[in-house]
């Protein structure tokens, strides 16, 4: 079966096999061992020198681990959304009392830094800035070293803090955390990481840790700090998916083997076919074509078409994409291409869509 969702992505055989091996003790020398290495690795796909935690959780998890420890009920929160999870984030933070103002874009265009810009002049107070690196519903990839600019030449202080949500941008899109001014990276072990789903991944600025230890919202198994203090003797403080982090151990060591712009060009190469493939055929992409995902390729349904019954086509073939989000339902079809792929799985998508559209 050829995956093609937007997540969870293929696993490499070296990963497989790493899954399948023996469990061991989270709380003994050998875990230590690998929290530690994965923990490097993380760091380095990141580009931080900052904390990098570990989670057992989903993608939404980490976010939610996020807004926990940063957010006091009526901060004011600038949310930057363009798709179905930039609204998510931004409802996480209402949901613990933000008082939240969206700047929105319209679907499958990318946000707009001067409406940023406008944003914080006219929201001065704001205490954090939420941005979708990468917006899987849409297709669209926001420019994120221009938004993070905008924040910081905004930055009185410690405030405000940029939030990035790189769940599916972190391992295939360049992404300078440090570089950029990012206060908290968030990404999830199974999109471009080659890993199966379990783990959430954040990493915090100096910045983000001082707002957190006087952070008054609720918090109990996503309280970074106990995370924070126990991670510096090699432990978790909950049960970890320990052969997930044994998986993702595996992808790092391919990753780091691969090179990390290797692994960027391959993305760029792969998205390029895509594309041009699917205009071959007569497709339209979704998404404004100067800030097109190079992880997802979101395309419209050809008129006359129903997209529901277009992705069991393909399914009947063998290839699993993804439909629309939101009022885009049976009107998008997304496929992914992320993590473990190269330009012979998108070759048989191809194949199977010119099939299924009868061209």
């Amino acid at each position: 079966m050829n995956l093609r969702v937007p997540g969870p992505t293929p696993l490499p055989p070296q990963v497989r096999q790493a899954l399948a091996g023996e469990m061991i003790n989270h709380r003994g020398p050998e875990f230590r061992e690998l929290l530690g290495s994965v923990t490097a690795g993380v760091r380095r796909v990141l580009q931080t020198a900052n904390d990098v935690l570990l989670l057992t959780a989903s993608g939404t998890g980490g976010l939610e681990a996020a807004i926990v420890n940063l957010v006091n009920p009526g901060d004011r929160v600038l949310a930057v959304t363009v798709g179905a999870f930039g609204d998510r984030f931004a409802e996480i933070a209402r949901a613990f009392g933000a008082e939240v103002t969206t700047v929105a874009a319209p679907w499958g265009r990318a946000a707009d830094p001067m409406a940023l810009e406008d944003a914080l002049k006219r929201t001065p107070d704001a205490r954090l800035v939420l941005v979708t690196h990468n917006e899987t519903s849409t297709g669209v990839a926001n420019d994120l070293a221009t938004l993070a600019e905008v924040v910081r030449a905004h930055r009185r202080g410690e405030y405000p803090l940029l939030l990035v949500d790189a769940i599916s941008s972190a391992g295939a899109m360049p992404l300078f955390t440090d570089g950029w001014g990012c206060d908290v990276v968030i990404s999830a072990s199974h999109k471009a990481w080659m890993a199966p789903p379990g783990l959430a991944m954040l990493s915090l600025s100096d910045r983000a840790w001082a707002v957190a230890d006087r952070a008054t919202c609720p918090r109990f198994y996503f309280d970074l700090r106990r995370a924070r203090h126990l991670a510096g003797r090699g432990e978790t403080p909950w049960t970890p998916a320990v052969n997930a982090l044994q998986g993702l151990a595996a992808a790092l060591t391919l990753m780091q083997a691969e090179g990390l712009d290797a692994v960027y060009a391959r993305h760029r190469r792969v998205a390029h076919r895509m594309r041009e493939g699917a205009r071959a055929l007569g497709l339209e992409l979704f998404a404004d074509p100067a800030h097109a995902s190079n992880t997802v390729t979101a395309l419209h349904v050809p008129e006359g078409k129903d997209g529901e019954a277009l992705a069991a086509a393909l399914r009947a073939q063998g290839v699993v994409v993804a439909g629309g989000m939101g009022p885009f339902k049976g009107r998008v079809l997304r496929v992914g291409h992320m993590g473990y792929v190269d330009t012979a799985d998108i070759d048989g998508v191809l194949k199977a869509l010119a099939a299924a559209v009868g061209r």
